[in-house]
């Protein structure tokens, strides 16, 4: 049983870095999740820097503890969880960089293990869900963001991180019929912007209707359209206003504050999950570790599902 270091006896400024004080171990044996970081961030259309964004987030989750009490759960009474280090990309060759991570993902999915991810600009996304897809068949998707990021192209480029959802419906690797994207804003180039993801066959939910039914009617239209498929949680950190998360690329206003962002990862419960990514956090515009601290709490929470599923077959 893999396990946290104990910060009580322990002192957090202590050791080398990782998520959640957990050991950094590259391995798929004992372990029912594992942390992996993917530092892409050469598909980007604005800043640059995501790259960093995964020890971004571990070193401010030296402060999280084991257990979560909204959830009522101590994680690792019912799981066990390692640091597996980073995907080892190729900076500025996306395809090689697919192919790295694939070929790495599907060894951790082979072995029935719930990946966290930790990003990255967005365009990584389509290489977990070509891996996803290989071992599961078209998957659903619950995705969180500000942007659809099912643009065509962005510079005449077909692989950006505002492209990565239009490629994987392309590829046949999403099951758009049970998909769901949630929060989209900010202004557009045109009508067709906003009509795009449901022309591919994703339901979406704008923020504007997002704020006027309440987080706990979209979780339940969340539920109602991914069903018992087994799905995918794609969150990209500019999903939440950036007053709470100001360390990202293409912050977009009006958006959830903290505790909502907390909320609709804590209500997927009951899903099928498969894995989980959590994109675009930018160090560099992290005024005070305030995206950190919220990424590495979304994370957790990401985590306190993973355990609370076993829990639920440990009581069968």
């Amino acid at each position: 049983m893999y396990k946290p270091k104990d910060s009580s006896t322990s002192p957090r400024y202590t050791g080398v870095r990782t998520f959640m004080r957990l050991e950094q171990i590259k391995t798929t044996e004992d372990v029912d999740f594992v942390v992996v970081g993917n530092p892409y961030d050469t598909a980007v259309s604005n800043r640059i820097g995501a790259r960093g964004g995964p020890q971004h987030i571990r070193d401010f989750s030296v402060l999280l503890r084991p257990y979560n009490p909204v959830q009522k759960i101590n994680i690792f009474d019912y799981c066990s969880g390692v640091d597996y280090g980073d995907f080892e990309i190729v900076p500025q060759n996306i395809h090689k960089s697919y192919d790295i991570v694939k070929e790495e993902l599907g060894k951790i999915l082979d072995n029935n293990i719930t990946p966290i991810i930790l990003g990255g600009d967005h365009s990584i996304s389509l290489g977990h869900l070509r891996a996803f897809a290989e071992k599961h068949g078209p998957i659903a998707l619950v995705h969180f963001d500000s942007h659809s990021d099912t643009w065509d192209n962005y510079f005449g480029e077909k692989y950006m991180h505002g492209t990565p959802f239009r490629r994987a419906v392309e590829e046949g690797l999403i099951d758009t019929e049970h998909s769901i994207q949630v929060g989209l804003r900010g202004p557009l180039y045109g009508p067709e912007d906003e009509t795009d993801p449901e022309d591919l066959g994703f339901k979406t939910i704008p923020m504007h209707e997002v704020k006027k039914l309440g987080y706990e009617e979209v979780l339940r239209q969340i539920h109602e359209r991914v069903g018992d498929r087994p799905v995918f949680v794609s969150y990209d950190i500019d999903f939440v206003d950036p007053a709470f998360a100001p360390g990202t690329g293409t912050p977009e206003i009006g958006g959830p504050d903290s505790h909502e962002a907390l909320e609709y990862v804590r209500g997927l419960h009951g899903l099928d999950i498969k894995g989980f990514d959590l994109v675009e956090v930018l160090p560099e515009y992290d005024h005070g570790e305030i995206t950190a601290a919220l990424a590495s709490a979304v994370a957790f929470e990401m985590i306190s599902l993973v355990a609370m599923k076993k829990r639920e077959q440990q009581n069968k």
